[in-house]
Formats: C-alpha cells, sequence, structure tokens
C-alpha cells in the first residue's frame, strides 16, 4: 500500500460503525491514554462518531484502500460544532479537526498525514483563517508531524479532560 493508492472521501453512513471501532482500537492501545472504564462517554463517542456529521459543516473524512478503511479524522468548518473542552470552540474564523485515528497495521505510511492535508485544503478552500487541534501525551508521535506540517503549540488552547491533559495547536492558514 502507497499513499497514492489512497482516496480520501466523506465516509457513507454505512461505514460509520466499522470507523467507530477501528478508533476505539487505535485509541485504546495508546499507552497512557485512558481506558473506556475511565472515559466511558469518550468511547461511547468514538462508537458513534457518524453522530459529528449531524451538525452543520461538519465532515467525517475517510482514508480507503481497495475498499479497506485505514484511518478517519473529523472536520468542523465551524468551530462551535468541535466540542472539546477549553476555549476552542469560541474561536472565530477557524476551522479545527478531532478524532484522528489510523489503522495500527498501516501506521508510518502517511495515512494521517493525508487526512491532515485534506483538513488543511478543506479549511483554506472555506477561507479560515486557522485550523485548530488537539491532542493527548499518548498522541506524542503525531506531535511531530503536525509541527513539520505548520502547526505551532498553543497553550491558550489546552484543558483538562478529567484527568487528561489535553494540548492546543494552531495552524495559520494564508488565504
Amino acid at each position: 500500500m502507497n499513499q497514492s493508492d489512497c482516496t480520501i472521501r466523506n465516509a457513507s453512513p454505512s461505514e460509520f460503525e466499522e470507523i467507530g471501532k477501528l478508533l476505539i482500537s487505535v485509541y485504546s492501545q495508546l499507552e497512557g491514554f485512558p481506558k473506556e472504564n475511565d472515559q466511558p462517554n469518550y468511547y461511547k463517542m468514538l462508537a458513534n462518531i457518524g453522530d459529528f456529521t449531524n451538525h452543520p459543516e461538519t465532515e467525517l473524512l475517510v482514508a480507503i484502500d481497495n475498499n479497506k478503511i485505514l484511518g478517519a479524522v473529523v472536520y468542523f468548518n465551524d468551530m462551535k460544532y468541535y466540542g472539546s473542552g477549553g476555549i476552542a470552540t469560541q474561536e472565530q474564523n477557524a476551522a479545527g479537526f478531532r478524532l484522528l485515528g489510523v489503522d495500527t497495521n498501516t501506521r508510518g505510511k502517511g495515512i494521517g498525514k493525508l487526512l491532515t492535508q485534506e483538513c488543511i485544503k478543506k479549511a483554506t478552500d472555506n477561507k479560515r483563517e486557522q485550523l485548530i487541534i488537539h491532542s493527548t501525551l499518548a498522541m506524542k508521535t503525531a506531535w511531530k508531524m503536525y509541527e513539520n506540517i505548520g502547526f505551532k503549540r498553543s497553550e491558550d488552547l489546552d484543558f483538562m479532560q478529567g484527568e487528561l491533559a489535553v494540548f492546543g495547536f494552531r495552524l495559520k492558514i494564508n488565504s
């Protein structure tokens, strides 16, 4: 599998359940990330990932290769639906993405980067001034990718989700 074989598109409702299972699998395997019994509502949200598409200007993007789901991310063109703690949902003229996950069998092949670049393209096409994301220490491997793309740590976006520290990043978009 290589990046050029991968298609990024909006997920269809028939794929929502499989994407939820993929994200639960990915997040539950992260070292230091809360388990389902620690944050049951978070895992319920992952299982029902397709519900995000009920919000205006919110898309569930999926990376597909040979009809196999390799990864997914939720893109928010309006931050008021972003649903995080902290101040991020009040940001104006900003887009965001959350819940990016890549199948453990296809990690390191650039799928997360492709999904991120699609979100950047959408934010740019929609004339947003910035793209906001959050991450945790358990997802530190992704931080390097985000920073290489141009995201900068933004401490004003940090918040605590229960016992879990959540860290904000911003990418300024040249319109």
